[in-house]
């Protein structure tokens, strides 16, 4: 008999991490990662760790065979920067390895008689705003608003919503007998800011890359213009998010894809709170013309209200909040070499 489990692709990250100690905590079943790097040795021992490649057929007819998947966390994907540099790499690792993954979803979906729950994070990349004029203009951008991305990172994660869409409502349309749909859920994070993952050059990375550099004592050219705004959020606030997505019920959900923010900053504004926790922190402004361009298409801010309405979303961590208590004590900690308090959990 099959072991009914949760899935985890992507396990390795930070939001990987933080999902497998909570359901470790508040559920009983099994976790199961796939990741093609190793898990740290803190939580290796909580799952069943398979390492291997998304795109591995061979892989996924062993996880359909050996279990009965009634969640999925779709976190593995190739990132907005070095998409950007290997653009048919991220569309197999990023679109190919999602399909792969839907369609065992809605295999097991039909096998069980049940949805599979396929929970699968997007971003604010997923938008494509004109001119500036028009950001400036609409400040409170909705789900619908803007689907015109111009990264392939972008290109992907919208496109990917619109594969889940059609698995959870349309898949086999027209075959005799209509089959169980799988349970796709989606949430556009705007950008992450993490006290414990060092910022790897994406394109929202500015925020905490201002941080890292002045917990180091070293100087920091942003990228971006000093009035260039885009919404933010702390990590626990994105698991959060995920963990109640996933335990709404499906009655209450009027969409597959939601918008999320916690708060929005400028990027001169980013640097003012960084100051007042490391006031000589050394902050010049130098934009790079092709990232700018990819920051200003944009939004300037999110409108979560559907969120808000349809499963009682609310950010925890505010801009004070995320700031005092979650990255300058952890991120101070880092540096001076001392144990982090770890509050993601």
């Amino acid at each position: 008999m099959r072991k009914k489990i949760t899935l985890i692709t992507g396990a390795s990250g930070e939001i990987g991490q933080a999902l497998i100690k909570n359901l470790k905590e508040n559920s009983d079943l099994p976790v199961v990662t796939l990741d093609l790097n190793p898990l740290p040795d803190e939580v290796q021992a909580m799952v069943t760790a398979l390492q291997g490649d998304i795109l591995d057929k061979a892989l996924l007819a062993r996880l359909v065979s050996e279990y009965e998947i009634e969640t999925i966390y779709h976190l593995a994907a190739l990132l907005s920067t070095r998409s950007e540099f290997t653009p048919e790499t991220a569309h197999r690792v990023n679109v190919e390895g999602s399909l792969g993954l839907l369609q065992l979803a809605a295999e097991q979906s039909a096998w069980r008689g049940e949805p599979v729950k396929f929970i699968f994070p997007s971003s604010i990349a997923a938008y494509g705003l004109p001119d500036l004029e028009t950001k400036n203009k609409d400040t409170h951008v909705r789900e619908w608003d803007w689907n015109t991305p111009r990264t392939m990172y972008g290109c992907n994660k919208l496109y990917c919503e619109m594969l889940g869409t059609y698995f959870s409502d349309y898949y086999r349309q027209l075959a005799p007998e209509k089959s169980v749909m799988l349970d796709f859920r989606s949430l556009r994070f705007p950008g992450l800011i993490s006290a414990f993952t060092v910022p790897s050059g994406g394109t929202s990375d500015y925020g905490p890359e201002m941080l890292h550099h002045a917990a180091q004592n070293k100087p920091y050219a942003c990228f971006v213009r000093e009035d260039v705004r885009i919404p933010f959020m702390a990590m626990p606030d994105a698991v959060k998010a995920l963990l109640l997505l996933t335990s709404a019920k499906r009655e209450n959900l009027k969409r597959h894809v939601y918008n999320i923010t916690a708060f929005s900053l400028s990027a001169v504004e980013f640097r003012d709170w960084v100051l007042k926790f490391f006031p000589n922190a050394q902050v010049t402004f130098q934009p790079d013309l092709k990232r700018q361009a990819i920051v200003d298409s944009w939004p300037g801010d999110l409108d979560d209200s559907a969120a808000q309405q349809d499963w009682g979303w609310s950010p925890d961590y505010g801009v004070e909040r995320s700031f005092k208590e979650y990255l300058v004590p952890n991120i101070r900690a880092r540096y001076q070499g001392s144990k982090m308090p770890r509050t993601i959990e």
